[in-house]
This record gives C-alpha cells, structure tokens and sequence, in this order.
C-alpha cells in the first residue's frame, strides 16, 4: 500500500509503505511549538473511549449487523446488510449516508415501506433494496465511487420505538502526497481537492490516512484531508519531522481553508483501464505523443498509484506522467532501482519539460 519517502540522490523521492508489519497503536496528545513556523500541532495514534451506557438493545433490527464493515472497491458493486428480527405492523425503512461530524443537511439514499422504495440524492440512482427475503432490508450499491466510502444509517421508522443500525463502508483504495509542481506547501484546501481531482483521486479521509499509516505510509510533509485538517503520517520519528516524538500521525487541526498552504493527502483505487510502460528518451510533448499513437494517454499519478497497488506494477524506468512529473513503481526493490529496500512509487519530481531522458507511462 502506501509508503515512506526518502530523498535519493539527484532529487528522486520515495512514496513507499514499509511491508506488513504491524504498528503498534499508542494513545497520546500533547502539543509543541515549531520553532520555525511558531504553528502548533498535536499528535495522535487512535484512541478509544468506551461507552459507559449500556447500549439500547433492538427489537426489530438485527443488531449488530452481519457485516459492520463492508469493503469494495471502485466500480464494483457492495451490499449493505441491515436484517429484521420481527416487523411491526406499519413501518418504514429509511437509508441515509452519514457525514463526517453528521454536519448538514441529511443525506437520504431511500426510503421504503412493504410495498415500494422511492431513491433520493445524488446515491438513489445507483442504489436498491436486495429483498432476498421477507425480513431482508439490505441496501445495494452498485458501481461504486471514491466518495461513496463512509458511514451508513439503516433505519426502521413506526412512530413509536424507531431503531437504527449503522455500517460502515470501506473502499479499498492508496493514500498518496502530492506536492505542487511549485514546490512544498503551495495549495489552499480547495486546491488540493482540485489537485487530487485530477490525478484520479479525492482527498483522504483521517480514516484512510491511519490505516495507511498502519500499512507503512511515512511522510514529513503535512497535507490537507477531506475534512479541512491537516496532517502528516511518521513511523520513524526524526528531529527534522517535528521533533523526536512517539510514531503517529500529526496533526495541525482545523485550519484555514481560503489562506493556508499545504500539500495535500490523495485517496485513489482501481481504475477500470491498464498503465504500462514506453521506453524511449522523450521530451514531455514527445511522451504524450508516443501513448497518442498507441490510442492511450499519458498516465495519471493516481493511475500509477492504482496500478502498484492493485496489480503489483513494476518498472525500474523514469517515465513521464500527465502533471509534467516523472515517477517509477517499484514491487521488487532492488539496488539499481532506486537503492531502497521498501516497494513504492519513486519521484523525481518536475523535470524540465523539454530534458529528453525519460519514457512515458500511458493509459488506456
């Protein structure tokens, strides 16, 4: 999954995960001053706090549900299950998406009764009851998208003991930085949604963040999250990250979105095309021009992440990607591919253009 970056010589970059091995999860908060940007940030693992209430058993749902977590990936096709035990005699069943913070307007996906379902919201298109059978009240998503992950809410309405169940969708996906051609820290929050954008991503969630970071993911740069905050992921603590702290993940909090600056964290999965590979020493121009002749284009750096992820891509050779960067993946580290010992997607950054060096990735 995700990765570690290290500066390499002649400016190459690792964006690399460390292996499978388990991070230990420590609870923590404190706060320090940086001395060179007199910002402050927090850092944070996971923590949970029990809940001390006794939790309302359910008499008509089935609770907890069969799967409290369901994972697809994009464009596949998910079931939600939510499950009667009994049904009253009158009752409705509601679906909706949860927001983050459950902020805003509430984000229907249907509603039906014993009889009919009616779809709501930008979700309905895509969604229907399975109705198995008699007691089955399970929502189907079909042709999932990277915005669909999150939080959803089975509801059973009668007017008198309404109930709820929720279950949480997960897509299976990479977390990737991303820079600004200009340099470190460049974008405001709605830029960096813009820029995930279009490299065939969205911004992470803290969510996806944190289990990259449990997979490996290092990275000493903060960046914008889906929510407004910002954060930077480090496994290995080093003075030059924000002092010799405990593993985790960094926070600066809620900040500005019109006026801050920061890089931003991409959340991307599977695409429905391929990305491969042409040798050659092209310019930029020339690169696009190679993956046109082969009825493709060039390839995106969400596309790239996608393709290491999911289909273990491999290619010790800078090639040009559509943003005007150079990168490489790596599924088998070895000496003359870098010379680090972790898989990754390798950067040298933003070339000239005009430098006739590299190959180019296309997609198709």
């Amino acid at each position: 999954m995700q990765r570690q970056q290290r500066r390499l010589t002649g400016q190459l970059h690792l964006f690399n995960f460390t292996g499978a091995g388990r991070v230990t999860t420590i609870i923590m908060n404190c706060a320090v001053t940086l001395l060179l940007t007199s910002s402050c940030f927090a850092w944070s693992s996971a923590a949970y706090t029990p809940n001390s209430a006794a939790p309302k058993k359910l008499k008509y749902l089935i609770d907890p549900p069969v799967y409290p977590e369901v994972v697809g990936r994009r464009g596949h096709n998910v079931t939600l299950p939510c499950i009667l035990r009994t049904k009253p005699s009158h009752y409705k069943v509601k679906w909706t998406k949860l927001e983050p913070g459950h902020i805003g307007p509430e984000n229907i996906i249907m509603i039906s009764n014993a009889h009919a379902s009616k779809p709501y919201g930008h979700l309905g298109p895509r969604a229907s009851l399975r109705k198995a059978h008699t007691m089955d009240a399970s929502l189907q998503l079909s042709h999932l998208e990277l915005e669909d992950s999150g939080m959803y809410r089975c509801e059973l309405v009668n007017g008198i003991e309404d109930e709820n169940v929720v279950i949480t969708l997960r897509i299976e996906g990479v977390v990737f930085p991303y820079q600004s051609k200009n340099g470190r820290y460049r974008f405001t929050f709605h830029e960096a949604k813009e820029a995930c954008a279009e490299q065939d991503g969205t911004l992470a969630t803290y969510n996806q963040l944190y289990r990259a970071w449990t997979e490996g993911l290092d990275w000493c740069n903060a960046g914008w999250l889906h929510d407004g905050t910002v954060h930077y992921p480090i496994i290995h603590p080093r003075p030059v990250c924000g002092g010799e702290l405990l593993p985790g993940i960094r926070s600066y909090g809620t900040r500005d979105k019109d006026h801050d600056q920061f890089d931003a964290f991409c959340f991307t999965s599977q695409t429905s095309g391929s990305v491969y590979y042409i040798s050659g020493s092209f310019s930029f121009q020339q690169a696009g021009h190679a993956c046109q002749r082969q009825g493709a284009e060039l390839a995106l750096v969400g596309h790239l992440y996608a393709a290491w992820r999911f289909k273990n891509y491999d290619q010790c050779d800078g090639g040009w990607l559509r943003d005007g960067s150079v990168r490489f993946p790596i599924n088998n580290p070895r000496q003359r591919c870098g010379g680090i010992p972790e898989a990754g997607v390798r950067s040298f950054g933003f070339p000239n253009k005009m430098a006739h060096l590299y190959g180019a990735y296309c997609y198709r």
